[in-house]
C-alpha cells in the first residue's frame, strides 16, 4: 500500500486521540466517584471514607496527569496537521475550545490541586467544594469539548463564506445545543462513569479476593455497582438516542454499522451477525431479528431506513449539484468584487452540495467535466468499510449489556449484606469482575471508532471531506511525527500501568487496622485504647 500525506494523517490523529481516550473516561467517572464518597464523608464523618477517597484519589490523579499529557497535542494537530480544517472551522469551534481552556480545564486543574494539597488546609465542607469542583470542570470540559465534535457530525448554525472560504457562525444557540453534540455527551460521559465503577468494582473484587482492606472493598464495592448499574442502563437508553439522531442526520454511517446495502420494507431487521462483502456489496451471511432496527432507529413501524446503495444513488445528485457550486465557487474567487449577484444566487442554491464537488478532485481536476464513471466513483467513496464497522459497534453493544448484567450481580450482592457470600462460595464473580477491569476501555475505544471512522471520507460531515481539509507535509515529516507520538504515547502509557498496579498493591493509606480478638482469658482493652476498625 502506497502512503500518503491524508492516511498517514488520519492514522496519526486516531491514534493520538485513541490513546487520549484511554485516560479520558477514567477521569469523568472517578471524579464523580471521588465527590459522592466525600460527600458521605462529610455527613457521616467516618474517616474511613476519607481514607477511600485518598486511596481512589491517587489513582484518579495518576489518570488525569497522563490525561492532559495526552490530550496537549490533540488541538495542536488541527494547525499542523489539517491547515485548511482549522482555517475553515476556526470560527465555529473557537468559542468552544476557549470556553473549554478558560473555564472548563482551568477550573478542574485549579481545584485538583485543592483536592491533593488542601486536607489540612482547607475544612470538610470547603475541601468537598473544591472535589465537586473538579468533578463539574472535568465534566464540564467534556461537554465543550462534544459540542465541537458534534458539530463536525452534524454541522449547523454556521455556512461557508465564498469569500473568506470559512465557515461562519450564523447561530451560536444552535451550535451549543446540537442535537448530535447533546446526545453523544450525554452518551460519552455515562460511558466514562461505567468505566470507572467497573475499575472501582474490579480493584474492589481483587481485594475481596486477597482478603485485604475488606472493609474499603465492600463499601467501594456497594458505590460503583450502584453507581455502574444506574450508568449501564443510561448508556444503553442514550446509545438508543444517538442511534436516532444518526438515522436523522448520518444515514450513510447507520447502514453501514448495520450491513444494510439495501432499503428493507418497514420496519427494517437488526442484523446480530453477518459477513459484509464491500467487493460484491452484498452481505455473505446474516442473522437478523425482525423489527428491531427500525424501532430502535426511526422509533416508528412505517418509516424506511434507506440502504447503502440508495444513499450512495443520493450522492450522484449531490455531487452533480455539488460540481455547479464549486463552478460558481471558482468563478467568484477570480475576482469576488466584480461577481454578479445572480451568480453569488447560483452559488447560494447550490452550496449546501459543495462538499460533494471535492469527492470528485481524485478523479477529476475539473468536476463539472467530470464522467458518469468518475462520479460512480466518488459516490462509492462516501462508504466506510462496512466490516470494521459493523463488528466494532456490536463489540461495543456486546460489552455494555454484559456492564449492566455484572454490575447488577454486585449491586443486588451488596445492598442485600451478601457480599461475604462471593467470598466464600462464589469466588468465581469476583474473578470474572478483576478480568473485566480492559473491558470499558474496549468498548469506550470501539464506541469512539464508529463515530469517527463511520463520519468517513468526511471531516465534517458532508460538507468537507478529509482528504481537502489536510496540510501540505511530506510522507516523511508526518511519518517521524506518527513515529514519534506512538513511541511517547506507549511509553507513558506503560508508565500509567505500572504506576496504577504500583499503588494498587500498596492499597489504601493505613491499612485496615483492625484490633485481633483478645482470647476469652484476656481481659479486652478500653475502648480509650482500643485501635477502631474504622
Amino acid at each position: 500500500m502506497e502512503l500518503n500525506v491524508v492516511d498517514l494523517s488520519r492514522l496519526q490523529f486516531a491514534m493520538t486521540a485513541m490513546y487520549h481516550f484511554l485516560f479520558v473516561p477514567l477521569t469523568i467517572g472517578l471524579s464523580i466517584l471521588l465527590a459522592t464518597m466525600e460527600t458521605v464523608y462529610v455527613m457521616t464523618g467516618r474517616e474511613i471514607w476519607k481514607r477511600m477517597v485518598k486511596f481512589w484519589g491517587t489513582l484518579f490523579g495518576i489518570n488525569f496527569v497522563l490525561g492532559v499529557a495526552t490530550g496537549l497535542t490533540m488541538e495542536f494537530q488541527f494547525g499542523m496537521n489539517w491547515a485548511y480544517f482549522s482555517q475553515y472551522v476556526g470560527d465555529v469551534f473557537g468559542a468552544p475550545l476557549a470556553i473549554e481552556g478558560l473555564m472548563a480545564f482551568f477550573l478542574e486543574a485549579t481545584f485538583v490541586g485543592l483536592f491533593f494539597f488542601g486536607w489540612d488546609r482547607l475544612t470538610k465542607r470547603q475541601h468537598l467544594a473544591a472535589t465537586w469542583a473538579v468533578a463539574f470542570g472535568t465534566n464540564f470540559s467534556a461537554l465543550w469539548i462534544l459540542i465541537a465534535n458534534g458539530w463536525m457530525q452534524h454541522p449547523v448554525g454556521a455556512e461557508f463564506n465564498p469569500d473568506t472560504m470559512r465557515m461562519e457562525v450564523t447561530s451560536f444557540y444552535e451550535v451549543l445545543f446540537n442535537p448530535v453534540a447533546q446526545a453523544k455527551f450525554v452518551h460519552t460521559v455515562s460511558a466514562g462513569y461505567v468505566t470507572a465503577a467497573m475499575f472501582m468494582i474490579g480493584i474492589s473484587a481483587w481485594y475481596m479476593l486477597q482478603g485485604r482492606h475488606l472493609q474499603i472493598a465492600k463499601r467501594s464495592m456497594a458505590i460503583a455497582s450502584a453507581f455502574g448499574f444506574a450508568s449501564a442502563l443510561s448508556v444503553v437508553v442514550l446509545g438508543d438516542e444517538s442511534g436516532y439522531e444518526a438515522n436523522l442526520n448520518q444515514k450513510m454511517k447507520l447502514a453501514t454499522i448495520e450491513a444494510m446495502w439495501h432499503t428493507e420494507p418497514a420496519p427494517a431487521a437488526f442484523n446480530v451477525v453477518a459477513l459484509p462483502d464491500m467487493e460484491t456489496r452484498e452481505n455473505i451471511f446474516a442473522i437478523e431479528v425482525p423489527y428491531v432496527m427500525g424501532l430502535i432507529a426511526t422509533r416508528s413501524l412505517d418509516t424506511e431506513i434507506p440502504g447503502i446503495t440508495e444513499l450512495v444513488e443520493r450522492s450522484k445528485d449531490r455531487i452533480r449539484q455539488g460540481a455547479i457550486a464549486w463552478n460558481s465557487l471558482q468563478k467568484i474567487r477570480e475576482n469576488p468584487a466584480e461577481a454578479s449577484e445572480e451568480l453569488r444566487e447560483t452559488f447560494r442554491q447550490n452550496a449546501d452540495s459543495l462538499g460533494y464537488a471535492y469527492l470528485l478532485l481524485p478523479y477529476t481536476d475539473n468536476p463539472m467535466e467530470a464522467t458518469t464513471k468518475q462520479v460512480d466513483a466518488a459516490a462509492w467513496s462516501t462508504v466506510p468499510n462496512v466490516w470494521p464497522m459493523f463488528y466494532a459497534f456490536r463489540i461495543m453493544v456486546a460489552c455494555g449489556f454484559f456492564f449492566i448484567l455484572l454490575t447488577a450481580v454486585f449491586f443486588y450482592y451488596s445492598s442485600a449484606g451478601r457480599l461475604e457470600t462471593l467470598i466464600e462460595k462464589r469466588r468465581w464473580i469476583l474473578h470474572v469482575a478483576v478480568w473485566s477491569i480492559p473491558l470499558p476501555w474496549i468498548a469506550c475505544e470501539m464506541g469512539w471508532f464508529v463515530a469517527e471512522y463511520g463520519r468517513q471520507p468526511w471531516i465534517i460531515e458532508s460538507m468537507l471531506p478529509t482528504s481537502v481539509g489536510v496540510s501540505s507535509l511530506s510522507v516523511a515529516e508526518v511519518l517521524l511525527t506518527l513515529v514519534g507520538f506512538v513511541a511517547l504515547y506507549s511509553t507513558l502509557l506503560v508508565i500509567e500501568i505500572a504506576l496504577m498496579i504500583k499503588y494498587i498493591k500498596i492499597g489504601p493509606e493505613d491499612g485496615e487496622r483492625i484490633a485481633p480478638t483478645p482470647p476469652p482469658s484476656v481481659s479486652a482493652p478500653s475502648s480509650a485504647s482500643a485501635v477502631p476498625a474504622e
